[in-house]
């Protein structure tokens, strides 16, 4: 080992004072000028990211995959279907909706919001004066010039339309993010995901049954298989008889119906008594739905509505198709 030298490395120099002095300043105005830089860094980037974070702090993609932005929570809703009106309140945000459309009315106290239009249009000008913060709309349930007068009043437009059973869940948790309520729409999209696996394992393997689903009669109209009507009967092992037809609700005639023959017809009881319905259908007894007394009524509320009660008007649909395999 040289002279000088310890295990470490080499031994220490021994400077004068005066050096000694210079090196110490040196060391120290290096130290506090890295601390003054770190702090004008940190401070930039506080700077930088909260503006980052005010300018688009929320963004959800809707069910057309348009960007949906706002800057915070939703404050002041418009409804513009009664499915949204069930979403909004099934992830706690309810009190937010300051206006809905007609027929809005479950849970209870969503029949006491303020109208803003129904089915056959919109007060722009009440929905304008309400100040809304966001507007959710239903596009293939809401009339096209209504929609287009809404978008020029430059208000967030959200579009709902589920088209598989599992998006109700992706729309609970999307609500969630919407107003602030992450964690209630979190749970309720698990709650209702659970709910759905159960039916699905229960029905995975069962015998089809094939299906005419009536939404009017006057005239005649169904749903084909990209409604979600038809995935709840494809869900309890049901076939759609006018599920391949291109339009969402076609309008087929009686012979068609004639002529595909379903072993069951059903229908929602929603402004169509059961009475008439039977009435309607016994005109032809050489249909075997008729023929064997298997002519059907569930829930119109439960099941035509796109929310979390769907899979309760599931229950109904499965319990119906249930009882029809148990008669053959």
């Amino acid at each position: 080992m040289a002279a000088g030298q310890g295990v470490a490395g080499p031994a220490t120099r021994h400077l004068s004072p005066d050096r000694k002095l210079n090196t110490r300043h040196s060391a120290l105005w290096t130290l506090d000028s890295a601390r003054r830089w770190t702090q004008r860094i940190a401070a930039w980037l506080l700077i930088t990211l909260s503006g980052t974070s005010y300018a688009a702090s929320i963004e959800v993609i809707d069910d057309l995959k348009h960007p949906v932005q706002l800057t915070a929570p939703a404050q002041r809703i418009i409804s513009l279907a009664p499915h949204i009106t069930e979403l909004l309140y099934a992830v706690g945000a309810g009190d937010a909706i300051v206006g809905a459309v007609d027929y809005s009315d479950y849970p209870p106290p969503a029949s006491r919001l303020p109208r803003v239009g129904g089915y056959n249009g919109f007060d722009i000008e009440a929905i304008a004066a309400l100040h809304p913060d966001l507007i959710i709309a239903w596009r293939s349930g809401n009339p096209s010039p209504s929609l287009a007068s809404l978008e020029r009043l430059r208000i967030p437009i959200f579009f709902s339309e589920p088209r598989e059973i599992e998006d109700v869940a992706t729309s609970l948790e999307r609500f969630g993010i919407l107003t602030g309520h992450v964690q209630q729409g979190t749970n309720a999209a698990a709650d209702f995901r659970r709910h759905l696996a159960t039916l699905q394992q229960r029905y995975k393997s069962v015998a089809r049954v094939t299906v005419f689903y009536e939404v009017w009669n006057h005239p005649l109209m169904t749903v084909n298989n990209q409604h979600l009507i038809s995935k709840v009967l494809g869900l309890c092992g049901g076939d759609n008889i006018f599920g391949t037809l291109p339009a969402l609700v076609p309008q087929p005639d009686i012979e068609a119906v004639l002529q595909r023959d379903p072993q069951v017809i059903m229908t929602g009881d929603a402004g169509n008594k059961h009475e008439e319905f039977q009435k309607y259908w016994q005109r032809w007894p050489s249909l075997q739905a008729v023929r064997n007394h298997q002519l059907y009524q569930v829930s119109a509320d439960l099941l035509q509505r796109h929310g979390p009660r769907i899979l309760d008007g599931a229950e109904q649909v499965c319990r119906v198709l249930d009882t029809v395999r148990a008669r053959r």
